[in-house]
This record gives C-alpha cells, structure tokens and sequence, in this order.
C-alpha cells in the first residue's frame, strides 16, 4: 500500500461570505488570533505525516504563496532586534512542507480544484482539506483518516455529529457501522431538508482517496448551478468500490467560512493561551455586567 504523502488545499474562492475583508485578502489568510487559518490546515497535515503540500490558488490569493515562502527583509529585521524567537517562528513556517501552487482552471465547484491538481496526484492515494475550515483534535483528524485508509484500503472521508436543526448545511450520510467510530457510506444526502436526513453524522472537511477517485473526477458532468461537485465524484466511486467515513475523535469543528464560527474560534484559541486567557475573561465578565 502506497503511503499518502500528499494533499490538496483548495484555496481558490472569492470568499464572499466575509465581504468587504474578502475583496483585497483571501478568506484563508484570516486570522485566528495570530495565526491564519490555512496555517492550522497545513499544520494539521505535516503533523498527520503530509510531506507535499498543494495549494489551488486563483489570481487574488498571492498572499497565500508569500505566506508560506522565506521573508528575507522580515527575517533580518528581526535578527538585527533580537527577537530570535519569533525569527524561528517566522522561518519554520516556509521549513514544514514542500508547497506546490496550482491556479485553478475549469468550471466552478468544488470537485474543480482536485481535477486541477491531478496531474501531480499521478496514480497515489491523497488527502484533501479545504482552506478556510478546519477540526482541531488529539490525534489530527488527517492522521484519523489515515488510519482508516492504511486499515481497509479504501477511500474515507471525516464525519462530525451536528444537530437537527443543522442537517440543512451539510452532506449528510447514511451509514452502516463498522467499527467504534467507522462506518460506511451507503449514500450521501447534499444538505437534506428538515427530517429528510438518514442521520446526524455530517461527512465533509477532510478526505483521503484512492486514485480511482481521479477517474470519476474527469467524467462527471456539471450539476447543481451548473458546477462540478465533489459528492458525485464520490457517489459514482461508490458504485465500484467502498468509501468509508470517520467520526472524528476529541475533535472540535471549525467552520470559520461562517462568521459566527469565525469569532467562536477566536475566543476558543485565544483562551488556550496563559497569557490571553484572564484578561479575556475579565473583559467578558465586565461585559456581562453592562
């Protein structure tokens, strides 16, 4: 069994959802506390054994390739004062990964920016995660993946619990346990109306697959509003071979493309940290005495 030592990132959208920051900066590069998003994506991913880092880009997000590269000026500037620390800090980010930038071409949807960076996936197994959402758990949710696919050998996909109420926002899967926290997907319901889900178990965020899934990729046609759609890439893969998915474990998700999630995950990583956790705390509780 080939070892997944690569992953994509699609980083290509507009990010509309948080407009006007959007219009000048990519939604990925937004920060939770002091770091961008997508840093946590490919942190994730190195952690979780990810040697080869391939972000789909489009022409606005420049300053992700810039993020991820060496900063002479800054480097120099900051050996000059003394601040070795954060020189370490700044230069072990460029040092974490080999990173492969990609524009993306094609019609719009999310099964797009896998199709663009086929070419280098060749015939191995691969990981996707998207750029501007991400789970934080013990062990990485990428690694949980992992684990699955080196078990069974085939592709599988990260699930989270949502409440009914929320069914409406996410794939939903119908499901036949496996084993603990595995199961696998008999089909897949992309954002079901109220009562219409077979589950609570939400499948997106993170993917591992076979190279079969390339295949399926490059045959599929235009659906919904006229995009290509990673789900049916999935689907149609289903009818040759099994896909299962995973329930992340002491995991919290992060949907930090929706504005409240954003700010959740802010408050959430600040109060992780000694040195913000008290003051914020202070100021909430003055807050609540307004």
């Amino acid at each position: 069994m080939k070892k997944i030592t690569k992953v994509v990132i699609p980083a290509a959208g507009f990010g509309t959802r948080f407009l006007p920051v959007t219009k000048a900066q990519p939604k990925e590069m937004l920060p939770i506390v002091d770091k961008p998003i997508i840093q946590y994506v490919v942190e994730e991913a190195v952690a979780s054994g990810i040697t080869d880092i391939i972000i789909v880009t489009s022409w606005q997000k420049r300053a992700l390739e810039d993020h991820f590269d060496f900063s002479p000026d800054l480097e120099k500037q900051l050996k000059d004062a003394g601040k070795l620390e954060k020189l370490e800090e700044v230069r072990a980010i460029a040092k974490m990964a080999n990173f492969i930038y990609i524009r993306q071409k094609g019609p719009y949807g999310n099964a797009t920016p896998v199709i663009s960076a086929s070419h280098i996936l060749g015939d191995e197994p691969f990981a996707v995660l998207w750029g501007d959402e991400f789970i934080h758990s013990d062990p990485p949710r990428l690694q949980q993946l992992i684990d699955v696919y080196e078990k069974y050998g085939h592709s599988v996909i990260s699930s989270v619990r949502v409440p009914d109420k929320d069914v409406t926002r996410y794939g939903m899967a119908e499901v036949e346990p496996v084993k603990d926290n595995i199961y696998k997907i008999k089909s897949l319901i992309e954002k079901p109306a109220l009562g219409k889900s077979p589950s609570n178990l939400a499948t997106h965020g993170g993917y591992v697959f076979t190279p079969g899934i390339i295949q399926q990729l490059n045959s599929i046609k235009p659906g919904k509003d006229g995009e290509l759609w990673l789900v049916d890439a999935i689907l149609e893969l289903m009818k040759t071979e099994p896909v299962y998915t995973c329930e992340i474990k002491n995991g919290v998700y992060y949907d930090t493309g929706n504005k409240l999630e954003y700010l959740k995950a802010n408050i959430d990583f600040a109060l992780k940290r000694p040195e913000l956790k008290d003051p914020l705390l202070d100021y909430f509780r003055s807050k609540l005495k307004e």
